[in-house]
């Protein structure tokens, strides 16, 4: 019996994390992921999509220290999942914030991420009525 290691996948953003040219949503790594199936495709980053108002709501409604980290940490994983790299990074940078000591900057990082929601939502959209 032929036994390989189990492939490793990199999900952090690729070389060209933080370009302003980066589309809101890397379609190639959500691809090499539904094996370019494109029903699938839009499936996943449809929930994904539905469900990130409700994780952001989360954060805004964060009662403590915990409930923040745990948004934030669910919001970064979905989104490298499907390739939201900005949508990772914000979320990475929310997770590492004390909102009982920064409550300005954790305003900030939820109105940031309301913004790449939406840029996101859009593209995909319009990508969808291209295809």
């Amino acid at each position: 019996m032929d036994i390989r290691p189990a492939r490793a996948f990199d999900l952090q953003a690729p070389e060209n994390q933080g370009c302003s040219n980066e589309l809101p949503v890397d379609l190639d790594h959500l691809r090499r992921y539904t094996l370019g199936d494109k029903a699938l495709e839009d499936e996943v980053l449809g929930l994904f999509l539905a469900q990130l108002p409700e994780t952001i709501a989360a954060l805004r409604s964060a009662a403590t220290e915990r409930d923040w980290k745990m948004a934030a940490h669910t919001l970064k994983g979905s989104s490298r999942a499907v390739g939201a790299w900005r949508i990772a990074r914000l979320a990475q940078q929310a997770e590492a914030l004390v909102c009982s000591v920064e409550p300005e900057a954790c305003s900030d990082a939820i109105s940031k991420l309301e913004a790449a929601a939406s840029e996101a939502s859009t593209f995909f959209h319009q990508s969808s009525k291209l295809a």
